[in-house]
Order: C-alpha cells, then sequence, then structure tokens
C-alpha cells in the first residue's frame, strides 16, 4: 500500500472514532454494608455521590431497607435483632431526592446468623393506629424505573385467623398499563392463589353502587383511610372494574395481635403516562378471615414524577368526561417536605387556582401535620391551619407547627419532614372544557418560596352527535333544486379549535344541455316551413357528500369552519327531451305539428367531485340548535354552490 493512502486511512480512521457517539451504559451503584454482633447487624449504604440539580434544594438520598425477615425500616443505617439463626436475604431500595440521576441500583446480601447474642428483638411493628391494614412505597413511580410496595395486615382479631390478601393495580382509565409486577416476597407462608373474580362476582353487574368504567375518580369509593367493609363480593366488583391486575394470596395461622408484611416489586413501563401531575392508584383488600365477608379497603395514591422532588403539587382531574363532571369534585394535593437543619414552624403554600372553579365548594379533605383549622379573627396559640381565599389563590398557613427537618440532628425518620394538603373544589356555574395548569409556592418560615410543578386537569374528547337538514343553492345550473339530510360527529363541546366530520345525503334535481335549433325547412309540396327543434336533459341524482371540517367557536353563539369535502352520486338518471315544432310559413305564429321524443339513462357510483369549503354558524355554538350558511367551492365547473341548513349537536 503506498504511503500517502496509509495516512489517510489512519486519519479517516481516527475521524470516525472522533465522531462516533458513545452511549453511556454506567449504571449508578448501592451497596449493601453492614457491621454484625450475633444476631444484631447495623446496617450502612455504601452509595455514589448525588448529582445536584441547579436551583434545587440540597440533593439527598431516602431508603427502605427489607431485612430479610419481615421486617423492613426506612432509616438511612437501622439496627436490627434477628430472631432465629438463618441466613437472610437483605435487600436495599434508594431514592435519590433533587439528585439528576437515576437511582442507584443495588443487589440483595444474604447475612448469616449463627448466634443469639441479643434476646432485645422486636415483633413486626404495629398498625392497630391504621385499622390493621397499611400500603406504603419507597418512591413516587418514575416510567421505566422500579418501586417497591409494602402491604402490611394485622390480626385485630382475638383469635388465630386464616385470611386473603388482594392488590389491584393498572387502572382501566389509562389506555396502557403502567406497572408490571417483577416480583413479590412474603415472609409468613402466604400462598399466591388464582381466583376467577368476574365470574365470582357476576351476580352482581346491574349493582348501580359501583362505577361499570373508571370515568374519572368520581364514582368510585375514595378509601383514603383503611375503611372497614361488609360486602366483599361487591368491593371485589368495584376494584375488579376499576383495575386490570390483582395480585392474591392467601395466609394462615395469624396469632391475635400479629403484624406481617408482604413485599412487592414493580417495574414502571416505559409506555406509564408522562403526565406528572397525574395520580394513580392500586387498591389493597384485606379479609382477615376467610370464612366470613369482613374486610378492610385501601388505596395507595401516587404521582407520576419525573424526578423525586417531595415538594410537588397534583390532581386526580387528569382525563375527565365533560358530560357528567358538573357535580363532582375534583382533588388537589400539595406535598412539602423540610429539608433545613432545623424544625419549621409556619409553613405557608400559596396554591393557583384555575377560573373555573368554584371557591365558594372549597373543603380540605386532610392534611399533615394534622390540626384544627385556625379560628377568624383571632392570633392562635395552638397549632392549626389558616386559609384565606383570593380571586386567583387560596393560601395555606401551617402555624405554630413542628415540621422536623431532614437534616436536623438526631431525625432518622425521613416522613416525619413530610406534610401535605390534600383539598377539592367544585365546577362554577358557566366553565368552558378547556385544560386547566395550576402550582404551588411553598415557603417554610421566612425562607425563599420553593416553587412546585405544575398540576394540571383535562377532559376526555367525548363525542358530539348532531343531526342536520337544509337546502343547496346552486346558481349555476338551471332549474336545481337540492333537499339534504346528515349527520356530523364531533368532539362533544369543544371550547375553540376543534374537528367535525359529516355525512349528507343530497336529493338533486337539474336540467342540463338545453338547447334551440330553429330553421327553414321545405315541406312535401315544396313549400318553406319554420321549424323548431329543443333538445334539453332532465338530471336527478342521490349525492352523497363528506366534508371534513376545522371548526372555531367565536364564542358560544358564533362558530366558523373551513375544510375539503368529496361527494359523489350513489345513483343518477339521465332524461333526455326532443321536442320538434312545425309551424305555418316561415314565421312562429302559427304551430300546425308538435311531436316530443324522449330518453334516459341511468348510473350509480359517478361523478366523483372534491372541494373545498367556508363555513359559518349561529345559535348555539358548542352544543344545541343552531343555523348555518356554507360556500362549497367545487373543483369541477358550475357544482359551486351555497349550502343553508339548521343543526342540532347533542
Amino acid at each position: 500500500m503506498k504511503p500517502q493512502l496509509s495516512i489517510f486511512f489512519i486519519l479517516f480512521s481516527i475521524y470516525s472514532i472522533g465522531q462516533t457517539k458513545v452511549k453511556d451504559t454506567i449504571t449508578r451503584r448501592a451497596n449493601i454494608g453492614f457491621t454484625q454482633n450475633g444476631n444484631q447487624v447495623i446496617f450502612k449504604p455504601e452509595t455514589p455521590p448525588l448529582i445536584p440539580i441547579a436551583g434545587a434544594p440540597k440533593p439527598s438520598y431516602s431508603y427502605l431497607w427489607e431485612l430479610g425477615d419481615g421486617h423492613y425500616s426506612k432509616e438511612a443505617e437501622p439496627k436490627h435483632v434477628y430472631k432465629k439463626k438463618g441466613n437472610y436475604t437483605t435487600r436495599l431500595a434508594v431514592t435519590n431526592n433533587y439528585d439528576n440521576g437515576k437511582p442507584p441500583a443495588t443487589r440483595p446480601k444474604k447475612v448469616a446468623v449463627n448466634d443469639i447474642t441479643d434476646t432485645n428483638f422486636n415483633d413486626v411493628a404495629s398498625i392497630a393506629d391504621q385499622n390493621g391494614f397499611a400500603i406504603i412505597k419507597n418512591c413516587d413511580p418514575i416510567p421505566d424505573q422500579e418501586m417497591v410496595v409494602v402491604v402490611s395486615y394485622q390480626n385485630l382479631e382475638n383469635y388465630v385467623s386464616n385470611g386473603k390478601l388482594y392488590l389491584f393495580y393498572n387502572e382501566k382509565q389509562f389506555k396502557h398499563n403502567n406497572f408490571e409486577l417483577s416480583d413479590f416476597r412474603t415472609y409468613a407462608g402466604e400462598r399466591e392463589i388464582k381466583e376467577n373474580l368476574v365470574a365470582a362476582v357476576d351476580d352482581l353487574n346491574d349493582s348501580n353502587n359501583f362505577m361499570a368504567s373508571a370515568e374519572g375518580n368520581f364514582k368510585t369509593k375514595k378509601y383514603r383511610n383503611t375503611t372497614t367493609e361488609e360486602d366483599l363480593d361487591a368491593s371485589l366488583l368495584d376494584a375488579n372494574k376499576t383495575y386490570h391486575n390483582v395480585s392474591i394470596l392467601e395466609f394462615d395461622d395469624a396469632n391475635p395481635g400479629e403484624t406481617r408484611n408482604v413485599f412487592y416489586t414493580f417495574k414502571t413501563t416505559p409506555e406509564m403516562i408522562k403526565d406528572t401531575s397525574a395520580t394513580v392508584t392500586m387498591r389493597g383488600i384485606f379479609v382477615p378471615n376467610r370464612s366470613y365477608k369482613n374486610h378492610k379497603v385501601k388505596n395507595l395514591e401516587m404521582e407520576i414524577v419525573t424526578s423525586h422532588d417531595p415538594n410537588k403539587m397534583g390532581s386526580n382531574g387528569r382525563f375527565m368526561n365533560y358530560r357528567l363532571v358538573r357535580f363532582k369534585r375534583v382533588n388537589f394535593k400539595t406535598r412539602f417536605q423540610n429539608n433545613g437543619e432545623g424544625p419549621a414552624r409556619k409553613i405557608r403554600l400559596e396554591t393557583d387556582i384555575p377560573d373555573m372553579f368554584d371557591k365558594k365548594t372549597f373543603q380540605i379533605e386532610s392534611m399533615y401535620p394534622e390540626c384544627p383549622i385556625c379560628p377568624k379573627g383571632e392570633e392562635p396559640t395552638i397549632s392549626c391551619l389558616d386559609t384565606i381565599i383570593k380571586q386567583k389563590q387560596i393560601i395555606f398557613t401551617f402555624k405554630n407547627i413542628y415540621l422536623p427537618g431532614s437534616e436536623q440532628k438526631n431525625v432518622h425518620e425521613k416522613d416525619s419532614t413530610k406534610g401535605f394538603v390534600k383539598y377539592s373544589m367544585k365546577f362554577g356555574e358557566d366553565f368552558h372544557k378547556v385544560k386547566t395548569k395550576s402550582r404551588t409556592a411553598i415557603i417554610f418560615d421566612k425562607n425563599e418560596p420553593i416553587i412546585t410543578n405544575y398540576a394540571t386537569t383535562r377532559f376526555l374528547p367525548g363525542i358530539s352527535i348532531g343531526a342536520k337538514a337544509g337546502y343547496n343553492l346552486y346558481p349555476d345550473l338551471e332549474n336545481s333544486t337540492s333537499y339534504f339530510v346528515g349527520a356530523t360527529i364531533s368532539p362533544f363541546k369543544s371550547y375553540r379549535f376543534y374537528w367535525q366530520v359529516e355525512w349528507e345525503n343530497a336529493l338533486n334535481k337539474y336540467d342540463s344541455d338545453i338547447s334551440v335549433l330553429t330553421e327553414t325547412v321545405l315541406n312535401p309540396n315544396g313549400q318553406k316551413q319554420l321549424q323548431r327543434v329543443t333538445t334539453s336533459t332532465e338530471n336527478k341524482n342521490v349525492n352523497w357528500e363528506v366534508p371534513v371540517l376545522i371548526r372555531y367557536n367565536i364564542n358560544n353563539y358564533f362558530g366558523v369552519g373551513a375544510g375539503i369535502q368529496a361527494n359523489f352520486d350513489v345513483s343518477s338518471q339521465q332524461n333526455y327531451n326532443r321536442t320538434i315544432d312545425l309551424f305555418e310559413g316561415d314565421s312562429d305564429k302559427y304551430i300546425i305539428n308538435t311531436r316530443s321524443e324522449s330518453s334516459s339513462s341511468k348510473e350509480s357510483f359517478t361523478n366523483f367531485k372534491t372541494g373545498l369549503l367556508l363555513d359559518f354558524t349561529a345559535g348555539f355554538a358548542r352544543i344545541g340548535p343552531s343555523l348555518g350558511a356554507r360556500y362549497v367551492i367545487n373543483f369541477e365547473q358550475n357544482f359551486n354552490y351555497f349550502q343553508f341548513y339548521g343543526i342540532w349537536k347533542f
């Protein structure tokens, strides 16, 4: 090879390497570390450096330790005493708050307990204060990442019980599944079973107490707190109609007062809805005794996030049916966390309120820290929540409270540094079908405000069917008459821009090819006579039109539109007429003879035409009756026409 070519190939290779984009395949990892003294183990995570987000609070990690014997801990460095000898598989889920990277991945780690040196062990913590049933998560879901859900149940009866545990997930109101159940781990002999829930509750399908589709989150029961129910079949029917998937476990020999934990690992799907203010739920049903219908129900609410930010705002009004929401309540929730080095005594939340909501219907659903509403007209001396309603905002102020800081000394439980306000409102009298956005400024004591994400509400498009009828005026056709009836389909009660598709069936009649020929002819006697020959074609057809428009509502009463349309004759008939008039002499004063000739032809699916259209309506622009006028510019000569019609949208 020539030296010049060798140099060329070397330079080209260097250039190609420089231009190749190398995909970053490095995964951040956290390791489980521990020190052990017999059956006493102190765990310590080994985590990678955090990546701060510009303008965000200081990043931090939060933890969920699964200790391998049914216990768990949210402390950073938990101390645990194992009750029995054995090998325990510990797991760690790490959440990166205010961090620019992905959560660190971890691997399970074995802990071998060969000696019992400490008898100061504890049973799984009681959840009697939560009615014996609780569901927690290690983090809010991010698309294409893992999360851990812990379901805790406690036997509050005074006898040993054998029961059942249901966990429903993947709500049917969403087009795609949001979660895949990767794994579940039990520590008290729970076993998975399969049930045909549809068949089990099929006899309740005529019930009106539970919704048959996820029409927003309004008809379904809320189950914000753990509730005790008695009609198990109805609860299963409700859950089965709300969720796609369920995990069912049976358990035996739960002693009085005993608490057990089950751990579920979910992988959020890449198709998970990307709306970072949307709320998704899972639902647990705990049956303490399989021989009875008494049971407990609990919903786990989660907000879709793109990063783990404890200060955020969400709403359950992601996809609402505009026809049904007028008297329904929409929930909003603002969450916050004190990331300071000391406690917060006053927290102020300045929350935007979209115009379409009626602030007179505002009510607080729940809050943390839990406290009463502040008395009006006096400075409170107790812990309370003050609310001030303004034209565009509602201001919540927690006064005289104590919310620890996550960096505060001796604060080990991150959840104790978090709080929230959940409230609801109804829509106003005259609200439009528009998307809303609102967010909250969170102010801890006298610190700078923290601005949350936007919480959005939006409506399903819905379907509106319309009926129309009218008259088509063809100014360039002779003796034209055209009447039509039709139907329209469009989104229900759109605010401004929307699409509309129509179908129209028109009965048309017009004359064409009219000609008159006058000439002088010789009769058999050789005398001149005037002869007039009149020819014409009468056209009758059944015409189908399919317009497609983009429409714009100027206000509640006037709308305009433009679009394209295609039409063709489903059937057509042409009647050909020829009339011969013979006059006396060479003038047209006296007719001495008239004869007529006629013929006809029929065709189907002919005369395909396309065109543009411009449209105007006046009346009730969004729903109900209105009158309209339209001008259609056909691409075929002489077939431009005006259309005048009445329409009623339902």
